[in-house]
């Protein structure tokens, strides 16, 4: 049997092509996997909020998250382990998450498997957490539980700023822990 020349090319090509989506496929459903750091997607519909563990959890291998203060065009603020930028929500009640469901999709819950960590510029002594309603850890910070935003795609991004959403209103945090109203 003989075997057309003209044929070896395109064959190669379409085994070439199977094996990249593979990897790609492999390489997508790797970043949503728990365990790790999992960023914020800019889309709903993506997981938050599902399962045990929210999409914006932040921890590290042994488990905890952290805080970290970064420079921003709002001047100094909160941001997580990957320097994704931190929020308040006013309808909370002390220390006591008001955002689940539709809410915690939208604004995932920066949540910790231990003791979140006291990063460059953050007062450890302002860093605890509180039990939500599914039983899941989040941290808080001058006892305001923290919040990511989904549609904030990159770390810095502070698309989330100034919203009114699900009841209240979003701020991102300074060092001290206040809401930073400017900019919204």
């Amino acid at each position: 049997m003989t075997t057309n020349p003209k044929r070896r090319p395109a064959a190669r090509t379409r085994t070439l092509a199977v094996a990249g989506m593979a990897v790609v496929t492999l390489a997508v459903a790797g970043c949503g996997s728990s365990g790790g750091d999992s960023g914020a997607a800019a889309s709903g519909g993506n997981g938050y909020g599902s399962g045990t563990a929210p999409a914006g959890s932040t921890s590290t291998a042994s488990g905890a998250a952290s805080v970290a203060v970064a420079n921003s065009d709002l001047g100094k603020i909160l941001v997580d382990g990957k320097g994704r930028t931190l929020y308040l929500f006013e309808a909370d009640k002390g220390s006591s998450s008001r955002c689940d469901g539709a809410c915690a999709t939208a604004w995932p819950p920066l949540t910790t498997n231990g003791a979140p960590a006291a990063k460059s510029g953050v007062s450890a002594a302002k860093l605890g957490t509180t039990e939500r309603s599914d039983g899941t850890t989040e941290v808080t910070y001058n006892g305001h539980p923290l919040y990511l935003f989904a549609g904030d795609a990159a770390p810095g991004q502070a698309s989330g700023q100034g919203s009114d959403a699900f009841g209240a209103e979003w701020y991102v945090l300074s060092a001290a822990g206040q809401g930073i109203e400017s900019g919204s």
